[in-house]
């Protein structure tokens, strides 16, 4: 079985092919009510237009004929379903859509066919509308895609420029390279909308990059300078390290040290070599002290168990009746704690704490005495007693008065006021007892 042009007549060969099974498949359409094989094999198509010959049929019965003729009817149904679905779906353009229909409508034109002509070309012209809606949706689509890439490439311009003033170098520059690749992952828009966002974009990190390199040009003038003024502190502690003029030179290393803390950083790794040098120079100035410290000391050690022994006689003194002997016994100490000489650092403060304590015993003791014998304020204790003897001896009367008239509710009020002022006077007549003596 083989396909014939109209005129055409199948050769032999042909005739002795096996037939595909698509040859005996059942037909999707019904070609007999749209054409006829004549008894000759003219295959003739019932168009709206009237009677046309597709072709010519000599392999086998009419019926087979027109069957076959039917299939490349329902061959072109099926190629424009294919075409319609895969549009809807987008597996297929409008462009690929309209090269399927167009290869139908040649087919049409060429009558190589037997099948409704009507429903055929409705069938075009349905997937033709299809494909003028998929052009403008894609048309819809694309000028949204442009709208959000220009949006999009406006932002990182906004932003860009934003940036232009930034100090933030680190972060600012690696921001200005991201953008770049964020830039070229957007949708592509027109040529000349995407020079004029760029150009500000590349207008603004020309900016930015201008003042970078300004600053890190001005930063490394500062550092030449930072570097020039912890040498010359530098230089002035290494000429004190060897000083023995311990208190003064210790005063000067710590205003030097002062000075490299106000005075500007350099580098890292420079400013760490510095810092080594300086520290260096200070640690030898003070080794050499403690060492020095360490020897003195030493020298001052006999001169411990002295004061110790001082220490043990000045707080046997008994500062109770008799203060001048008191008073007499610890300048005869301290007499003889300066003549001792000085201390150890590490017992100095330990065994002049001491000594203190005792001194400060006697202080008290002399100031108690003295307020003790203090005319004034024991005239003013004994005043402060005969004030609340007198009030008393109202509160009293009253108190009396009261209960002979049955004023119960004055009772208890004065009874209350007896009670606090007797605590008083007593208070009062026990200082002015202390100040008799």
């Amino acid at each position: 079985m083989t396909e014939s042009l109209p005129g055409a007549i199948p050769t032999p060969a042909a005739l002795r092919r096996p037939r595909p099974a698509a040859d005996t498949a059942p037909l999707a359409s019904d070609p007999s009510k749209f054409g006829r094989v004549e008894a000759d094999g003219t295959v003739v198509l019932l168009a709206p237009e009237g009677e046309i010959v597709v072709g010519q049929w000599v392999a086998g019965p009419p019926a087979e004929g027109l069957a076959f003729f039917g299939r490349k009817y329902d061959d072109l149904i099926i190629e424009l379903d294919l075409t319609a679905q895969r549009l809807a779906d987008g597996r297929a353009t409008a462009d690929q859509a309209l090269v399927a229909v167009a290869h139908v409508r040649e087919a049409v034109a060429a009558h190589a066919y037997v099948g409704d002509t009507v429903a055929l070309l409705s069938r075009i012209e349905t997937i033709e509308a299809g494909i003028t809606q998929a052009k403008a949706a894609h048309q819809a689509a694309r000028q949204a895609q442009k709208a959000e890439a220009t949006a999009l490439r406006d932002k990182l311009a906004l932003e860009a420029e934003s940036l232009a003033e930034s100090t933030a170098w680190k972060t600012t520059s690696e921001r200005f390279a991201s953008m770049i690749e964020e830039w070229k992952a957007l949708p592509r828009m027109d040529r000349t909308s995407e020079q004029e966002i760029w150009k500000r974009i590349s207008t603004a990190r020309a900016t930015f990059d201008k003042r970078r390199r300004a600053h890190f040009s001005e930063v490394e003038v500062q550092r030449k300078d930072a570097t020039s003024r912890k040498r010359e502190l530098i230089a002035t502690a290494e000429a004190l390290s060897i000083s023995t003029d311990w208190i003064n030179t210790s005063r000067k290393l710590r205003d030097l040290m002062q000075d490299w803390k106000n005075a500007p950083r350099t580098s890292k790794r420079d400013e760490d070599k510095l810092w080594k040098r300086f520290k260096a120079a200070q640690d030898a100035f003070y080794a050499a002290r403690i060492a020095a410290e360490s020897a003195v000391d030493e020298e001052l050690r006999v001169n411990i168990p002295v004061k110790e022994a001082l220490v043990v006689e000045a707080e046997a003194i008994a500062t109770g009746a008799d203060l001048k002997a008191a008073k007499q016994s610890l300048r005869s100490v301290q007499d003889r704690w300066e003549k001792a000489g000085d201390l150890p650092k590490a017992d100095r403060d330990r065994l002049e704490g001491r000594l203190k304590r005792v001194e400060e015993a006697i202080r008290q003791a002399e100031a108690s005495a003295w307020k003790r014998t203090n005319p004034e304020v024991r005239a003013r204790a004994e005043s402060t007693a005969n004030a609340f003897a007198d009030g008393l001896a109202k509160l009293e009367a009253q108190l009396a008065a009261a209960r002979a008239a049955g004023k119960d509710a004055d009772v208890a009020k004065l009874e209350a006021s007896v009670a606090s002022t007797k605590a008083l006077l007593d208070a009062a007549a026990s200082a002015a007892k202390e100040f008799k003596g």
